[in-house]
């Protein structure tokens, strides 16, 4: 069986679930925000998350790299870091001549030291606390895939995917993300705090362990390796869109930019962000076929993070949300889009 086929969309879905029950070991509901996290990694993209500290969002993205068998680093965004301290650098090296990975410029010896961003999970937290530069130090690796050190190409390793957060209420001390920083992200969820009983659950099952302290993700087990997660991307790539689907989702996204209460609507990597998502979330459910509620549950959190508000808007009390909710019932839904239309 080839690297592409060794899942069939059935055996997919179910080491997905796997995945799901793995993850709840140690990060107890919030099931949106695990599904989404799955989504966005299944369709290769990155995802930002807005929500308070606290909600386990770095323990979320270490027990998914456990479960495919990859690494996880996270780098706390500040005012003063430097693109270099994500990306890495050439610096001098004093290791005798001949030693793998130096070369010689000159009488001296450089080295390539790759940077954090070298890992299958990026977190980058607190994103909007450092200044532009350094945000548009992860536009290479985000976009293509690899980062320029001295003007050479380093791959970054699959799967990479990564997730930024940014706390909605403080704004002393923070930089705006850029529209061209925000369009690379796939997907922009809102982690809210959890029900009642799941933080219940979660203080007992943590205290239970020790003092607490330490979140640790050693109840997860591997499910997968990052290459057996790179043929399930495959083959999220891979399922089948109806055109009257990717029609639905092109004439939503087309839709923002005729609204006056946006400055500015979701450009062309808006529609092919929502059936990129449409299709891991066919995935996730054992499905052959994107169906158009795919777009519409999907809608939001594609969209949010691509449009801009007009200032009478903001006055108004107006958000992103809303506004994509109220496009959403005035934009016809296709009526096939199944496995008939897909095999037309």
């Amino acid at each position: 069986m080839s690297e592409k086929t060794r899942y069939t969309i059935e055996s997919a879905a179910a080491v997905m679930e796997d995945l799901r029950n793995e993850i709840g070991r140690v990060f107890i509901g919030q099931r949106f925000l695990v599904d989404h996290a799955l989504i966005t990694l299944l369709a290769g993209g990155h995802l930002l998350v807005e929500g308070v500290p606290g909600l386990g969002k770095t323990l979320l993205v270490r027990a998914i790299a456990r479960t495919i068998g990859g690494d996880s680093k996270r780098v706390q965004f500040t005012p003063d870091l430097m693109p270099s301290d994500i990306t890495g650098s050439i610096m001098l090296d004093t290791v005798p001549a001949g030693t793998p990975g130096s070369a010689v410029y000159g009488g001296g010896r450089f080295i390539t030291k790759k940077g954090p961003v070298f890992t299958n999970l990026f977190i980058a937290d607190e994103i909007n606390r450092a200044p532009a530069k350094t945000q548009a130090s992860l536009f290479e690796a985000m976009q293509e895939l690899q980062v320029s050190l001295d003007g050479v190409g380093h791959p970054l390793p699959r799967p990479f995917m990564t997730l930024a957060t940014q706390n909605p209420y403080e704004h002393e001390g923070t930089y705006p993300l850029p529209d061209a920083q925000k369009d690379r992200f796939l997907m922009k969820v809102l982690a809210d705090y959890p029900a009642e009983d799941e933080e219940r659950l979660m203080v007992s099952q943590v205290l239970a362990g020790g003092t607490g302290a330490e979140l640790s993700v050693d109840a997860v087990r591997a499910v997968l390796t990052p290459e057996d997660f790179t043929a399930l991307q495959d083959l999220a790539s891979g399922i089948r869109v109806d055109d009257s689907v990717i029609d639905y989702a092109v004439r939503l996204v087309r839709s923002t930019r005729q609204l006056p209460s946006l400055q500015s609507g979701a450009g062309p990597r808006g529609s092919l962000a929502l059936i990129r998502c449409a299709r891991a979330r066919a995935l996730l459910e054992g499905r052959p076929f994107v169906l158009p509620d795919d777009i519409k549950v999907l809608a939001a959190p594609a969209l949010i993070h691509r449009l801009t508000l007009s200032a009478e808007s903001e006055l108004e009390g107006l958000n992103e949300g809303r506004i994509i909710e109220s496009l959403l019932a005035r934009t016809e839904a296709p009526r096939g889009g199944g496995p008939e239309a897909a095999d037309r």
